[in-house]
Order: structure tokens, then sequence, then C-alpha cells
């Protein structure tokens, strides 16, 4: 058997985790560096960096990393629309082709844009992370590490080109990752669909308790959350981009037949109306 431990790091992958936090972007943060990296994952709103003299526009979905040295601060471009972010420190780790202590992006930028599939799976990690760290449960600092480290291994897994594929032999798993994988293979593909967690536990031959049960162990959130941010980020890009659309009409297409249940999810997560989005960002 191959050991392929070391096929992206140069030993153990074992960084050192400082903090993660949650913050909303009230106010300018002042002109700063780490002496340690800082990931940055914009959770909602939009704002701007400046770092190292340059400024960047960010938006939900977008990934700032400010290794060791650099310098870079936050600027609130709109008030009026919480931007909330993700944060983690960490260190001691060392990945293939890259210096110590440091995450390399392949476009040499400090600003990753992410498609909507990755957005939900970092979201995941995050939201991992931070439930975890709000409990008092024995061994949570290992708890957030192991999130951690599958968060940064999708990172890597986005700028480094894939190994060849081994020879070898495939075995089926039945472990609870594996069930809320196919759970969240589900939801990613039926959102637009009437949706029955019973149905799901049922062709799974589970129960919906064992299946909410394990999926917000894995996930930190329950199936009906992960389903809601799924079918409000769709909705999303159709405001964007479909303006021709009602809203009835994109409620329908994401899988909410009573338009007002929709607007006011719609408020409840990012704060105005799906109409008042609209406006805001033609």
């Amino acid at each position: 058997m191959c050991d392929c431990r070391f096929d992206i790091t140069y030993n153990d992958l074992n960084p050192t985790v400082l903090f993660v936090s949650k913050g909303r972007m009230t106010k300018n943060s002042r002109y700063h560096n780490h002496d340690f990296t800082e990931i940055t994952f914009i959770m909602s709103g939009k704002g701007h960096y400046l770092v190292e003299g340059i400024t960047y526009e960010v938006q939900a979905g977008d990934l700032l990393i400010c290794n060791a040295g650099i310098n870079h601060n936050n600027i609130v471009i709109n008030d009026r629309e919480p931007t909330f972010e993700f944060f983690a420190g960490f260190t001691d780790f060392h990945f293939k082709n890259m210096p110590a202590n440091t995450v390399s992006l392949k476009n040499g930028d400090c600003i990753m844009h992410t498609d909507s599939k990755l957005r939900q799976e970092l979201l995941k990690y995050c939201y991992a992370m931070l439930a975890e760290n709000e409990t008092n449960q024995v061994g949570k600092y290992f708890m957030i590490k192991a999130y951690l480290i599958q968060f940064l291994l999708l990172i890597i897994r986005q700028n480094t080109e894939p190994a060849p594929k081994q020879e070898g032999y495939h075995f089926d798993s039945h472990y609870k990752s594996d069930v809320v994988h196919q759970i969240i293979s589900y939801l990613d593909a039926h959102y637009n669909e009437k949706i029955s967690l019973d149905a799901i536990a049922q062709n799974m031959y589970l129960s919906s308790v064992y299946i909410s049960k394990i999926f917000k162990d894995e996930t930190g959130e329950s199936p009906i959350n992960y389903l809601i941010k799924i079918r409000l980020e769709k909705a999303k890009e159709m405001l964007l981009v479909t303006n021709a659309d009602s809203i009835k009409k994109i409620a329908n297409q994401v899988g909410y037949e009573d338009v007002y249940h929709f607007s006011k999810l719609f408020k409840k997560y990012y704060g105005m109306s799906p109409l008042h989005y609209r406006k805001s960002v033609e």
C-alpha cells in the first residue's frame, strides 16, 4: 500500500491553531501584520481590503490569505449591508513547493474567489469550527484543528495540480461522514425540488432523527439550514443575472412556492429583502 502522507507536505500536517472567530465588518481596521498566517473568509456582504498597498474588492465567498509579515486592513464600503467574516490564525505548517508557514495561491495573489460548490464546502467548515469553539467539550481544540486542516486542504487542492491516479482497490464505506456527504450531494443537486428529510432517511434506511444528528455533528448545522443557505445563495445569483424574472419566479426556481416565506428568509439571512438586494447591486 502506498504511503501518501507526504504527497502535499514535507512532514505531517499538524498546524498550531491560534484562534478561530466570526466578526462583523463595522469599521476600518488599522493597517497591521502578524507573525502567523491568517485567513479571512467573507461569509456574507462585501467590502474592500488594502493589502501591501493594493486595494482588493471582496464579497461573499472570497478568501483572503495574509501570511506572516503581510500588511493589511479592511475597509467598510456599505454599513447598511452587514458583512460577516470568518477568521482563523495558525502556524507551524509547510506545504510542498511553498515557503514554510505560507499558503501560496497559484495566481500569486492573496485573494481566492470560489464557486458556489466550494463556497458551501468552506462555509460548512467555518460553521463547524465556530460551533466547536463555543462548546466546552473535551478535545475541542483538536476538533477545530481537524476542521481547519480540511478547510486548508480544499484551498490547496484548488491551487495544486492533482497527483497521478494510483492503482488500487475501492472499498465501500458506511461511516457517518459518507452519509453526510451523500445528503449534501443530494441537496446540492435537488435544492429546487420539494425535499423531505423523512423521504431521504427512508431511502437511506436510516431514521430522520439520526440523519439530523450526524449532519449537525459533521457540519455544525441542521440539514434544513444547509438547504436554506444553498437556496438563498442560488437566489442571490439569479437576482444578479436574471433581472427579467420576478421575485416570485426566482422563489419558485429555488424551491419555495410561498414568495412571502422566501422573502422573509432572505431578509433574515442577508438583512434586506430580495427586491432591495436587486436594487442595491444594479
